[in-house]
């Protein structure tokens, strides 16, 4: 329980605002200290409770898991890149880290900074889509391996991610990777290879990843599932494309197509089962050692090598550990408890990576294995054969549900079904022929793998596509996560213990939670975080709109799928009424493919043709937007202010930008797309009353093209809301425009550097809340 309760304490360091002083740091450490001093004290004379001596060993035990990751944590913000050197150029030379990651025309790696001309942290990561070198023409990309020292001309920023309810905290990742800013190979700049290879220990295993993940694209060109046997390989997913994500997401099964803690429990075990079996058929090498001590040596070395193969992510390191200490209790002859083992997994890796718990990988993996060993522990000693592999899958689907929709908002039904089938394929078939693959360059073991790999997405294919596949929900709040875990472990209590099925009334409200709405008359408003472009969801009591749909980033990533289908999701809304594009620029369009794919929409309101909208989108009823049109749905009033039918003198997209006017009792807002001035003036001499609104999400994300001043006025607006991305190459918003809406009385907000907006015009009054200060972090702005 005490390392359970150091466990707590990092937790509750990664959910801290600020982070405390060294000198505040210092001063509890001594506190703790003298309080460990005499609990320990009292103790020994027997002049203190027992139960109040455990529960200050449980105290101690948690501030001293939240003092070891304030410091660790102080150390690693320490190392940050001054606000001075943002966008600045600067010549680097430093190592190549872990595997390089391909993108589109370009390449992603880490860096770790040996000299730098400025301050500059000691681990980057930094892309190129093209950079010109010595000996290579300009635009082309060279190829950059782990272990190699260079030399570039780069621009640099801090770590910068998207802020928003539901969505995936990036600049966590980042942290947690030792990754302290982010940035770019200069086009044209220096770009030399020093050095192509450098010695480190680790250098040479990332240049064998490298080397296996090269020759099996090689041996699979174009192959549809190569990104799966390279991720079984060397712990590589990025190959995989997001369809096969989703299939493996649908079915449960995502936790097979990495190395995971049962692939090096795996691996380790076979080996130790041939070293043992080898071993003792040789009487000499017996009496020397016994076969048990060299079983458990080799087979922990063989799991061992395939964990640092992988890259020795969280579940990696877990078996690991928990694989250490099992075979040492074997050589020392010592009993090896599994909770023991298990907690001292927990310890070690929280010791080496108290950011850890931010990542889900970390709960449910700890998760998943505590519940197999309680199982093994005597539940299932009934039951044989696949009746015992059954329950115990249906006891882990079960278990994990809390864990898994309080991490995710979704939850698989129909995982026991496809994991049936999924784990004996994967682990014993399919993992056992790429291993041999990596051992023995023979390419038809690859095309084998690959074909069993396809036989199994097929079926797994068919599970995703079933009707009942998955169970999505809204973000429960934590109270009823907590409810639902208590409920779960007490259905898990031993037979004979009173009314142990009541437990799953503890898990219902969990299932059944549904976020509140407005009231009748009032709405919300979120101007999501999405970087430079828009994307708005509007919320009434029985109604939701989305008012653009963000920017594409990228071939194969979008602003609907990375951030609105997310929020969405976590907001509990099933499918969007109506999704208003304003007009025809990607900043605002990009995101529309993934949105009606991944949510069900009722209709689009927007003047594209329909040749231009994307996807399943052609497919959905399109009204025009027109100005004079207005509706009302609960209470609320919308309007549409601009283009009117004809606007023969207005030239260019931003100008016919589609302008939504929502209104209420307590307040009203005002969405203006990409307007620019004339676009403003024509409003203005239509009807300027008309665009009195409390809450103004400021035209052309603050362009000095567009907020006229005789405009600013017209509207009134109390709230300036500029939609921006970090640093984006616009410099959006002008100052000039802040300075005009200042001037005027607004309130300025930036998604930038405050996260997604959040506006609810509730009963009786507006209240504003940025998603950076409801969710404060430490690492924030660092």
């Amino acid at each position: 329980m005490a390392i359970v309760a150091f466990a707590l304490g990092t937790w509750l360091c990664q959910r801290l605002p600020e982070l405390p002083s060294l000198t505040t740091l210092l001063l509890a450490t001594l506190g703790v200290g003298i309080a460990a001093g005499a609990l320990f004290l009292l103790h020994r004379r027997d002049t203190l409770p027992a139960k109040v001596f455990r529960a200050g060993v449980l105290l101690l035990a948690l501030l001293v898991g939240l003092g070891w990751a304030v410091l660790r944590a102080q150390w690693r913000i320490g190392d940050e890149l001054s606000s001075d050197w943002e966008g600045r150029d600067v010549v680097v030379t430093g190592v190549v880290e872990d595997l390089p990651d391909l993108i589109r025309n370009g390449v992603r790696f880490m860096f770790a900074v040996e000299r730098a001309d400025g301050p500059v942290p000691s681990h980057i990561l930094l892309s190129s889509s093209s950079f010109e070198r010595k000996g290579a023409a300009r635009g082309e990309v060279p190829v950059v391996r782990p272990g190699e020292r260079w030399r570039f001309t780069v621009r640099l920023k801090k770590p910068h991610g998207f802020a928003n309810p539901g969505g995936f905290d990036y600049e966590a990742s980042l942290l947690e990777r030792g990754v302290r800013a982010t940035g770019h190979v200069r086009q044209g700049g220096e770009a030399v290879r020093l050095d192509a290879n450098v010695f480190a220990p680790m250098a040479y295993v990332h240049r064998l990843r490298d080397a296996i993940r090269t020759r099996f694209s090689a041996a699979l060109p174009d192959a549809e599932f190569a990104g799966v046997l390279i991720a079984l390989a060397v712990g590589d997913q990025r190959a995989i494309p997001d369809e096969q994500w989703t299939v493996f997401r649908k079915t449960g099964v995502a936790h097979l197509i990495s190395i995971s803690g049962l692939h090096v429990s795996m691996v380790g075990l076979l080996v130790g089962w041939l070293v043992g079996w080898k071993w003792r058929r040789s009487t000499r090498r017996v009496l020397r050692l016994p076969a048990v001590k060299a079983a458990a040596a080799a087979g922990f070395c063989a799991a061992a090598a395939y964990a640092v193969l992988a890259g020795l992510g969280i579940p990696t390191q877990r078996s690991l550990i928990m694989l250490a200490v099992v075979a040492l209790a074997l050589l020392f002859g010592r009993e090896a408890h599994g909770s023991r083992v298990l907690a001292l997994a927990l310890f070690c890796v929280l010791v080496v990576d108290p950011w850890a718990v931010v990542a889900a990988g970390f709960w449910l993996s700890f998760f998943a294995a505590g519940v197999i060993m309680y199982l093994l522990g005597g539940r299932l000693e009934t039951a044989k054969g696949w009746r015992a592999a059954a329950g115990m899958q249906l006891g882990i689907t079960f278990a994990s549900l809390p864990a898994t929709l309080a991490l995710f908002n979704a939850f698989s039904i129909v995982s026991p079904i496809a994991n049936a089938l999924a784990i004996p394929a994967v682990s014993f078939v399919i993992t056992p022929l790429v291993l041999v693959a990596i051992i023995v360059p023979f390419a038809p073991l690859l095309h084998l793998a690959h074909w069993l790999t396809g036989l199994l997405m097929v079926f797994l294919g068919w599970v995703a596509n079933l009707p009942f596949a998955m169970w999505q929900q809204a973000a429960a709040p934590g109270a009823l996560v907590a409810a639902a875990v208590a409920g779960v472990a007490w259905m898990f209590l031993p037979r004979g213990t009173p009314a142990r099925y009541m437990g799953v009334l503890a898990v219902l409200p969990m299932l059944g939670w549904s976020p509140s709405r407005p009231e009748h008359g009032g709405f919300r408003l979120a101007v999501l975080d999405i970087g430079n472009g828009t994307a708005v969801h509007v919320q009434t009591a029985r109604h939701d709109l989305v008012y653009d749909t963000g920017p594409a980033y990228g071939a194969d990533s979008d602003a609907g799928e990375r951030v609105i289908v997310p929020y969405l999701q976590a907001e509990g809304v099933p499918r969007l009424d109506r999704v208003v594009i304003s007009h025809d620029d990607l900043d605002h369009t990009g995101g529309a493919r993934s949105l009606v794919e991944g949510i069900p929409v009722a209709e689009l309101l927007t003047n594209l043709p329909r040749d231009r909208l994307p996807g399943k989108a052609a497919g959905t009823p399109v009204r025009a937007c027109v100005a004079g049109d207005r509706w009302q749905w609960d209470g609320v009033a919308f309007e549409i202010l601009h283009p009117a039918a004809a606007e023969p003198s207005l030239h260019g997209d931003n100008d016919h930008s589609c302008v939504v006017r929502v209104a209420s009792p307590s307040g009203s807002a005002l969405l203006l797309g990409d307007v620019e001035l004339p676009a403003e003036r024509r409003m203005l001499e239509r009807d300027g009353q008309h665009l009195v609104s409390d809450v103004v999400v400021v035209a052309h994300h603050g362009s000095k093209t567009s907020s006229g001043a005789d405009f600013i006025a017209a509207t009134g607006g109390r709230e300036a809301i500029f939609s921006v991305g970090y640093l984006n190459h616009y410099h959006h918003p002008h100052p000039s425009v802040v300075e005009r809406w200042t001037e005027a009385g607004a309130r300025g907000w930036r998604t930038d550097r405050q996260g997604a907006i959040r506006v609810d015009f509730g009963s009786f009054r507006m209240t504003v809340e940025a998603q950076r200060s409801t969710e404060a972090r430490y690492w924030y702005g660092r």
